[in-house]
C-alpha cells in the first residue's frame, strides 16, 4: 500500500491526521538517489536529489516535504520546472508539462543550507548535529530536514546514497556500502539500500568512529562506535547475537542484508531504529548490560517496524507492542522474567494510570506513549495464550513472511490472525478488548 489521497493533483498531504503537514498525493516514489556533501564544522550541506515516481492520477503539481534548506534548482524529466515555491516546509513544483496518470516521472532538486532538526509535538527531529559529527533520527516526520521527499510511512522506495565529508570521519547509511573513494582529505560513501523503505527510516550517522565486525552469520552484523567504548560495548552487547538468533527462529528470516549498531559519543534520551541501522547513545553502554532490553527492542524493529511498516501512523501499536514483546522473549529466553511474570508487572502498573489510549487508535499525542508500548505487548501475549505457542509464532513468522519490506494495517494482523485461531469469536473479543477499549481488560 503507498500514500494515496482523493484530493487535488499534487495535494500537499497524505491525508494522514496523525502528521498532516507531512506527506503528499499524487504519486509513488520508486526511488531517492541522494548525492550529498557535508562540511562537519560548518554544518553545511549541499544535495542533489533525484526521485523517481509513478502518478496515481493526472499531475499538473508536484508537492515535496523539505524544510530548513534553499532550494536552488528544479527539473522533472530533464527540463526546468516552469515554476517552483518553497515556504512553510513544502516544495511546489510545476512541471513543463502535465504528467499523466501512469506515467513514471524524475524530479531532480538541489539544495543547499545548515540542516538543523525540526521542532515536533515529539521533540526535535531529524537531522542534528553532535558535538563532533551527525544523527539523523526521523521518527515520524523529521526526513524532510535532509532531503526533499514524500514524508510518509506508506510511500516506501529504493535508496541510493552517497555523502562526501572530511576524511576522519566514519559514515552510515543504510544498506550495502557499494564504495568508499578517498580523494585529497575528503572521503565518498555510497550505500545502496535496495529493499523498499519509509522515509522515517532513512538515515546518515557520521562521527570518529572504530568499525567492529562482530558476526558474519546468521546475519553480518558489525558496531561503529568511538575507540572508548569497546570495552564496555562488548559486554552490553554481548548477547546480541543469541537474540538474533532467537528472533529469526521466532519471527522469521532476518529481512535485510545486514545490521549495523551505532553508537554515537553524545548522550541520547532513547536509542532509535533506521532500517538495518540502530543508534545508542553513550549513556546506554555502561558495562552491566544496563540497556539490554533496549539491545532487543531496536533489533526487534528490523522486522516490525522496518520490514513490515505501518501505512498510517494509526497503527504505530504494530511497531512498538511487537518490539516490547520482543524484550520480554529475549527476557523468558535468557533466563530473566517470564513474559507472563513482565505482563503481570505491566498490568499492575497501567492499572493505575490514566485509562485514556486506545491501541488501535491513540492519536499523535499519545502514539510514543509507554503504555502504548506495554498494552500492545500485553496483547501479543493474550493472544499467545489464545493461540498457544505454536500457533502464536507460526502466526509471527507467516506475517513477516507474507508482508516482507511491505505496510500493513491492523486489520491485516487481525485477518492473519484468525486464519491460525480455533474460536474465531473468541479471537474478535480478544481483539476488541485489548485494542479498541480504552478500559484494561480483566486478566485471564
Amino acid at each position: 500500500m503507498v500514500a494515496r489521497t482523493t484530493g487535488q493533483p499534487g495535494a500537499s498531504t497524505a491525508g494522514d491526521p496523525y502528521v498532516p503537514s507531512h506527506g503528499n498525493g499524487g504519486y509513488h516514489v520508486e526511488s531517492y538517489e541522494l548525492d550529498l556533501d557535508y562540511r562537519v564544522n560548518s554544518n553545511r550541506l549541499s544535495g542533489k536529489a533525484t526521485i523517481t515516481a509513478v502518478a496515481n492520477q493526472a499531475l499538473s503539481r508536484l508537492t515535496f516535504d523539505l524544510t530548513g534548506l534553499r532550494v536552488t534548482k528544479v527539473s522533472v524529466n530533464g527540463r526546468r520546472a516552469a515554476r517552483y515555491t518553497h515556504r512553510a516546509g513544502k516544495l511546489h513544483v510545476t512541471p513543463p508539462a502535465a504528467i499523466m496518470d501512469g506515467a513514471e516521472f524524475v524530479v531532480d532538486v538541489q539544495y543547499a543550507g545548515n540542516p538543523k532538526p525540526e521542532d515536533s509535538p515529539w521533540g526535535e527531529l531529524g537531522w542534528e548535529e553532535l558535538t563532533e559529527g551527525v544523527i539523523v533520527a526521523s521518527q515520524p516526520s523529521g526526513a524532510a530536514t535532509w532531503f526533499p521527499c514524500n514524508d510518509h510511512p506508506g510511500d516506501k522506495a529504493h535508496y541510493r546514497i552517497t555523502v562526501t565529508t572530511d576524511s576522519p570521519y566514519q559514515v552510515v547509511a543504510n544498506g550495502r556500502l557499494v564504495s568508499r573513494r578517498v580523494k585529497a582529505s575528503r572521503t565518498t560513501w555510497v550505500f545502496d539500500q535496495a529493499a523498499p523503505m519509509a522515509t522515517y527510516l532513512a538515515t546518515v550517522q557520521i562521527g570518529r568512529y572504530d568499525v567492529l565486525d562482530l558476526a558474519a552469520s546468521p546475519v553480518p552484523t558489525r558496531a561503529v562506535l568511538p575507540a572508548a567504548q569497546l570495552r564496555d560495548f562488548r559486554t552490553d552487547f554481548g548477547r546480541q547475537q543469541e537474540m538474533m538468533k532467537l528472533f529469526c527462529r521466532q519471527f522469521g528470516p532476518y529481512p535485510f542484508e545486514g545490521y549495523t549498531v551505532v553508537v554515537t559519543d553524545d548522550d541520547l534520551e532513547i536509542p532509535l531504529e533506521a532500517q538495518g541501522i540502530s543508534i545508542f547513545g553513550s549513556n546506554h553502554v555502561d558495562g552491566r548490560r544496563t540497556s539490554e532490553r533496549l539491545v532487543a527492542h531496536e533489533l526487534a524493529h528490523q522486522w516490525f517496524g522496518n520490514s513490515l511498516t505501518p501505512s498510517t501512523w494509526q497503527h504505530i501499536w504494530l511497531n512498538e507492542g511487537f518490539a516490547c514483546y520482543a524484550e520480554w522473549l529475549w527476557s523468558e529466553a535468557a533466563g530473566g522474567p517470564t513474559a507472563d511474570q513482565q505482563v503481570s508487572k505491566a498490568y499492575t502498573r497501567m492499572r493505575g494510570l490514566s485509562a485514556d489510549l486506545m491501541l488501535s487508535d491513540p492519536g499523535p499525542e499519545l502514539m510514543f506513549d509507554d503504555r502504548l508500548y506495554k498494552r500492545g505487548a500485553m496483547t501479543l501475549h493474550a493472544l499467545r495464550k489464545h493461540l498457544g505457542d505454536d500457533a502464536f509464532f507460526d502466526l509471527l513468522r507467516t506475517w513477516t513472511r507474507t508482508h516482507r519490506h511491505g505496510s500493513v494495517t491492523t486489520d491485516d494482523f487481525i485477518s492473519l490472525a484468525a486464519t491460525f485461531s480455533p474460536d474465531e469469536t473468541a479471537l474478535q473479543e480478544l481483539f476488541a478488548a485489548w485494542l479498541d477499549n480504552y478500559e484494561l481488560p480483566r486478566r485471564r
